[in-house]
Order: C-alpha cells, then sequence, then structure tokens
C-alpha cells in the first residue's frame, strides 16, 4: 500500500526540515565566512525507479556524498556537488582558485564531507528533538563507482522501501541569485510510517504527543 502525506504533514515536515537547515546555515557560514542561507522547497515522495534515474542524471555531473541516518529511524543521505559549487568552495572555504571540474583532491573531499557532516547532522539532530527520536548521522563518505548501481537492491527488490527526496537551496551573500544543491534523504517504509504516525498524534497547541 502506497503512503501519502496531507498538505498539513508535508508543511510540517518541510518546517521540520527549514529548521534544521537553519541551524546548519549558522554552522555552515562559520566555515564559509560568509552569511548563507538554507531551505526547502521541495518536498516529494518518489518510486524507486524515478529516484535511480534522477541519481544517475545528476551523478554525472556531480560529487555525491552519501552519510546514514542510524538509530530509531534508518535511512540514507546524499549530496550532490556540481562544479559550480566546488570551485566556489574552494575559493570561498580552502582560499583555492580552481577550475569547475568535479573531479576533486584530498583537500576538497575533505572539505565537502565537512559540509555534508554539518547538514545532515544538523537535520537529524533537529528530527531527534522533535519527533522525540534517538537517531544519529554516521560519518559522510564519498562514494565511488555508480551510485545508483548500489541503491538498485534497496529501492527495487525491497518494495517496502519508499524513498522521500527533498533539495536544498544554497546562497550566498555575496551572489545576486540561488544555486540549487541538491539533497536526497531515503527512509524505509517503517520509518516513515513512524514519522508520519508521530506527526499525526501530536497536540500541537499542548506540546505533546495525543493521548499521553
Amino acid at each position: 500500500m502506497d503512503l501519502h502525506m496531507t498538505e498539513l504533514e508535508r508543511d510540517i515536515i518541510r518546517e521540520i526540515l527549514n529548521i534544521g537547515l537553519a541551524r546548519a546555515a549558522d554552522s555552515f557560514a562559520v566555515v564559509a565566512q560568509e552569511k548563507v542561507l538554507l531551505e526547502v522547497p521541495n518536498l516529494d515522495i518518489v518510486s524507486g525507479k524515478t529516484i535511480l534515474d534522477k541519481v544517475r542524471d545528476l551523478q554525472a555531473g556531480h560529487v555525491i556524498i552519501q552519510s546514514d541516518i542510524r538509530g530509531d529511524f534508518n535511512g540514507t543521505t546524499l549530496m550532490f556537488f556540481s562544479g559550480q559549487h566546488v570551485q566556489r568552495l574552494s575559493r570561498v572555504c580552502l582560499r583555492m582558485s580552481t577550475s569547475d571540474s568535479t573531479q576533486i583532491d584530498e583537500m576538497q573531499e575533505s572539505l565537502l564531507l565537512e559540509i555534508s557532516n554539518i547538514i545532515t547532522g544538523a537535520l537529524v539532530t533537529q528530527l531527534a528533538n522533535i519527533l522525540k527520536a534517538s537517531i544519529y548521522g554516521a560519518p559522510p563518505t564519498h562514494p565511488r563507482g555508480d551510485i545508483a548501481d548500489a541503491l538498485h537492491n534497496l529501492l527495487l527488490n525491497r518494495p517496502m522501501v519508499q524513498p522521500l527526496i527533498f533539495s536544498v537551496i544554497t546562497q550566498f551573500s555575496d551572489k545576486d541569485n540561488s544555486v540549487e544543491l541538491p539533497l536526497m534523504i531515503f527512509f524505509d517504509r517503517d520509518t516513515f510510517e513512524k514519522i508520519l504516525d508521530i506527526i499525526r498524534t501530536y497536540d500541537f497547541m499542548g506540546g505533546q504527543q495525543a493521548g499521553s
């Protein structure tokens, strides 16, 4: 059976993520030494095949950083850094003048891992605090090879898994335009059901779960 969110539930989850990303932006700004804005404009549930096609499209022109979510919730996050991101972040954070290539060296890889760790860690912490769950983010990695192939068994051979995908926008203070930084988060079906159940039973006026 498919899982569905109402517009209110979608807005609640988006707001939880936005709060987490606001905190991530403050930490990220220390690294970037500039004001940073992070927000979640999109939040969608998609099929396994659809997400694999999207991952393959993004992988062609992006560096992928992966981090697992463990504990009461089970999931995985993927962040996609374009050559433009790599060039921009290398100049701002490492004071390096580089091309907009996705071929990165060890210093650039460490920087992207740290940025992913900051952003994913803030999201996980916010989810844990608001949803009263014991979860944590595993150290991020830079997977080699075809990440879509690695996800194939998870998404297509396990029909109980249904991914939740959203994108994150980053904006630097000295830029007039925003650049999309895709971030995907995958939760297994049990985890997503837990999240929806908590949201649906929460008494927002009283600040506690209904019936408790």
